[in-house]
């Protein structure tokens, strides 16, 4: 039986994602064969990512939307100011539902889908093909009958050297590894899509909506080679590819942050669950900062009096609290030095209002 909410943003690592119920029939997907989704926590490979999957708080309003993605097989549109735990969100909910690591595409003005999706460098398959056609020549020559070879030797799976060897040359990126027919979800972070190129996030409809997609490359030779070995993002993994055609089975969790600094198209947004996120608030800052560094003693507490009262004069950030709490408290220095320090570590990201009202 199905169980809401599969996430709670609470709980140690747990199965509860086999608990979803089977997805609308609109969002049903097929791909095969069953892969098993890689061990891990969501941030093993990074202990600073590994640290925040465990200290993050969600709000109430996170785990419904998070659970909302996760049901509807849809992507979340996760918005916020900076620092308000956008990029976070993904490596709690992979720790939490045992998704393995986070895949992350780090957006840029330009990044394309094709990156994303795979890299396939055909010079270096053209090296090698000249290599081999070197090394066939000289087996022609010291060919036994002293006869030249004519015909080319064919390789393990019985395609022509001359044919072979596309998968080599080729390594698939992270949502290209992220729709991969996997048995339950892996987790993929899209970080900063607003700075991306106006037509990527077009780009991205109907790969996003149709949970699969395929690699030109390997079409064209799929008659001779219908199966491909190709490696995955971030590891060297091995996995199979048939035909050049990938299409998801448990369709990924997908995080797409934004940072507010543009416009979306509606059809993007309408395949979306959006989340918009808040700097945290009393006690949901202080248990934030009791997660990242126990419990806050009396001059912490005074830091974070101080931070609620000035986020009223411009924007400030979680992390800037954090560092000067942690920061304060090991410099062993004197109260009038400690004030100082952390009035230097907390400055306005923006100012929403006169600035000759921010000193404290």
């Amino acid at each position: 039986m199905s169980q809401w909410p599969v996430y709670t943003g609470r709980k140690e690592p747990h199965d509860g994602i086999t608990d979803l119920p089977p997805p609308p029939p609109w969002r049903a997907f097929d791909g095969g064969p069953a892969l098993r989704t890689p061990a891990g926590d969501g941030a093993t490979t990074s202990p600073d990512r590994a640290h925040r999957a465990r200290t993050y708080r969600a709000t109430d309003e996170a785990v419904q939307l998070v659970n909302a993605a996760l049901y509807l097989r849809r992507p979340l549109l996760v918005t916020g100011p900076p620092g308000s735990g956008k990029s976070s969100l993904v490596y709690a909910v992979a720790r939490e539902l045992r998704l393995g690591p986070v895949l992350r595409w780090n957006i840029t003005s330009r990044s394309t889908l094709h990156d994303a999706l795979y890299q396939y460098d055909p010079l270096s398959r053209l090296y090698a093909a000249g290599r081999a056609a070197r090394d066939e020549a000289v087996r022609g020559r010291t060919h036994a009958q002293g006869a030249p070879v004519t015909s080319r030797a064919p390789d393990e799976a019985g395609v022509p050297a001359d044919r072979a060897g596309v998968a080599d040359h080729l390594r698939l990126g992270p949502l290209g590894t992220a729709l991969l027919p996997y048995s339950r979800p892996r987790a993929l972070l899209i970080d900063e899509i607003d700075k991306s190129d106006l037509d990527l996030p077009n780009d991205l409809l109907n790969i996003l909506e149709e949970g699969q997609y395929e690699i030109p490359e390997l079409l064209r030779v799929a008659k001779r080679t219908p199966r491909a070995t190709l490696l995955t993002d971030g590891t060297d993994t091995p996995v199979t590819v048939e035909k050049g055609r990938v299409r998801c089975r448990a369709f990924p969790f997908v995080v797409l942050t934004s940072n507010g600094e543009r416009e979306f198209p509606p059809a993007f947004l309408r395949r979306c669950v959006t989340l918009r996120l808040r700097q945290p608030r009393d006690e949901h800052l202080e248990e934030i900062v009791r997660a990242h560094l126990g419990e806050p003693d009396a001059y912490a507490r005074g830091l974070i009096t101080r931070f609620l009262e000035r986020g009223a004069g411009g924007e400030l950030a979680t992390d800037q609290l954090l560092n000067a709490i942690y920061l304060t408290g090991a410099a062993g220095l004197d109260a009038a030095s400690r004030d100082e320090l952390a009035q230097q570590l907390m400055p306005y990201l923006s100012t929403a209002t006169d600035t000759g009202r921010n000193a404290s």
